[in-house]
């Protein structure tokens, strides 16, 4: 049996073993020789899986020698902090262009054993669908962007690479009383977005977008291409929440429509400290999570100056999927600080306060909804929290206190409730649910480089994390997969993999997070799917898996298995 092994570990890492042997044993880097060695395999490979000629190929692969190499890196780069001289760069580029290439760059990188990255939109916070610290290649799903709207069935298929604002555009297009219950920014791509558990504006009424996903389809560590019958029942529930690029490559989803009202109000009223903002943050946490599952206010706070003096502003934007009248009568009875009346309120169709959301001017024609504004990026850090109880007055204003010295950064409050609480937290990946009154985003942005402003913008959201603690959720304090942040852990695949996966697991996952190590062992156990935060597998102990070649550890693993080789096979 001893063996078998030895002999499946030199079968797997053979192609590999002089160039890796001597680069790791020196501890020198991978070269561009290697590099170079490894991208002429990969496109040997490529041209195989495919049956394609070598200039089919190069239409779908991008070399660092390409003409175009960069603007097809920085198009979905969203945050200017992972696009400077020093960030490493993909050794290759690949843009699929039909399902069948997705296959192929997975069996293929694997053969060669690079690290693939998968990117629908790169609105990954920490741009870990992008970068790494070791050579990858970059799968972009930007051209995989169909969308099949059958308003008969109230139902779509869409592909990972499409956008959010295409896909409400296409809906907008073929019925003006349906709408889909995703995020509220157009550019953010649907592969990311779905399978993190993406919320939008009516997530009170409808829940997430991961809550209305009836099928998918995936391409697997082998290759093949799975939809939910194939894929079964686990799998289909860890890519809902669990974030699909730990398991494979998602390729589409079938969503479930949800019915709009002709006619949806929204309104955005703001208060400063001098006007009432303390008692009116104070009752948004009584009201929001629990008024009228058709209204959604999110409230944001941010530190301003006003005639030369440090305040807080406050701000609530709010959808409701029903009327003026009906609304302003409404918080008349559940929100009367707030001091609401028709003329501060605005009615529309959805697809217009999906724009006004998206803060467009109002007129702007829906088409706008297709442009995918590449090419912009600003410097930006987020964190999150969850809420269970209400912050206390007192506790307000020791907030606002911190929120003004610190200066720049501002806190994004959206609140649950409503089909939110009712949903089981095990029914998808995805587990925030009831007992929450609302979800904390922290949000600071700049758009000057520089290692100093960075270090103070960086240091600002650590420090306002830090004081909020007392106020939210515990063992664990929880975080929200979408809204990625590296400072809660990282992992780096060795022979703590599991220890060091859990620590941001449970934080992303809660009660979950098992559940997706086991379905991850299942689906892909050597590991071949992996960021920093990805889920990792069971330990050795639990399943007899150990990752081969996915760190410096891993690298030290392989050569002693390679002088295992060497000694068996002499």
């Amino acid at each position: 049996m001893e063996m078998m092994k030895i002999s499946t570990l030199c079968s797997t890492s053979f192609r590999l073993s002089t160039i890796l042997l001597v680069l790791c044993f020196f501890n020198f880097p991978i070269t561009r020789a290697a590099s170079d060695s490894a991208y002429e395999s990969f496109l040997q490979c490529l041209t195989q899986q495919t049956n394609s000629s070598d200039q089919q190929i190069s239409n779908i692969v991008v070399a660092q020698t390409n003409s175009s190499y960069a603007s097809v890196l920085r198009a979905y780069i969203r945050n200017a902090r992972f696009n400077l001289s020093s960030t490493l760069k993909p050794t290759v580029i690949i843009t699929p262009l039909q399902e069948s290439h997705v296959s192929a760059a997975v069996i293929c990188s694997k053969q060669v054993g690079f690290q693939l990255k998968i990117r629908s939109g790169g609105h990954d916070y920490e741009g870990l669908s992008y970068i790494s610290d070791r050579p990858f290649f970059i799968l972009d799903m930007f051209n995989l962007r169909s969308i099949d709207v059958d308003v008969e069935d109230e139902s779509a298929w869409v592909e990972a690479g499409a956008t959010l604002g295409e896909l409400y555009y296409r809906i907008w297009q073929k019925s003006k009383l349906h709408g889909y219950p995703a995020g509220v920014c157009p550019t953010v791509g649907v592969g990311g977005h779905l399978s993190g558990g993406g919320y939008g504006n009516m997530l009170r009424k409808f829940g997430l977008s991961t809550d209305n996903v009836v099928d998918a389809k995936i391409v697997d560590v082998r290759g093949r291409i799975l939809d939910r019958k194939a894929m079964g029942e686990d799998l289909f529930w860890a890519i809902r929440g669990g974030g699909g690029a730990s398991f494979g490559v998602v390729l589409a989803y079938k969503i479930k429509l949800v019915p709009v009202p002709e006619t949806v109000t929204v309104f955005r009223a703001e208060r400063l400290l001098a006007e009432n903002a303390t008692d009116v943050v104070y009752k948004w946490q009584l009201v929001a999570p629990a008024t009228d599952d058709n209204l959604f206010m999110r409230m944001l706070l941010q530190p301003v100056t006003r005639n030369k003096k440090p305040t807080v502003r406050a701000s609530i934007v709010a959808l409701y999927l029903g009327g003026a009248d009906s609304l302003v009568t409404l918080l008349a009875k559940d929100f009367p600080e707030l001091g609401l009346k028709k003329e501060n309120v605005m009615e529309m169709s959805w697809i217009q306060s999906v724009l006004w959301w998206a803060n467009f001017d109002n007129g702007t024609s829906p088409i706008v909804l297709l442009d995918r504004d590449l090419n912009s990026a600003d410097f930006l850090k987020r964190k999150s929290d969850y809420v269970q109880k209400p912050i206390p007055k007192y506790s307000l204003n020791l907030l606002w206190k911190q929120m003004m010295e610190l200066g720049k950064i501002g806190l994004v409050f959206n609140p649950y409730g409503g089909k939110m609480a009712e949903i089981p937290a095990s029914e998808t990946a995805f587990p925030h649910r009831a007992g929450n009154l609302f979800k904390i985003q922290y949000s600071i942005s700049w758009s000057d480089p520089g290692t100093e402003i960075e270090e103070n913008r960086l240091s600002q959201a650590t420090s306002l994390y830090s004081f909020m603690t007392p106020f939210v959720s515990k063992s664990p304090r929880s975080a929200y997969l979408n809204y990625r942040d590296v400072d809660i852990g990282i992992n780096h695949h060795g022979e703590d993999s599991y220890a060091e996966g859990k620590v941001y697991g449970e934080k992303y996952f809660n009660g979950n997070f098992d559940r997706l190590v086991k379905v991850k062992t299942m689906v892909d156990p050597e590991n071949f799917f992996w960021n920093e935060q990805s889920i990792p597998t069971q330990p050795r102990s639990d399943s007899g898996v150990t990752p081969l070649l996915n760190s410096s550890t891993g690298s030290w693993k392989l050569i002693g298995g390679l002088l295992l080789c060497f000694f068996w096979r002499s």
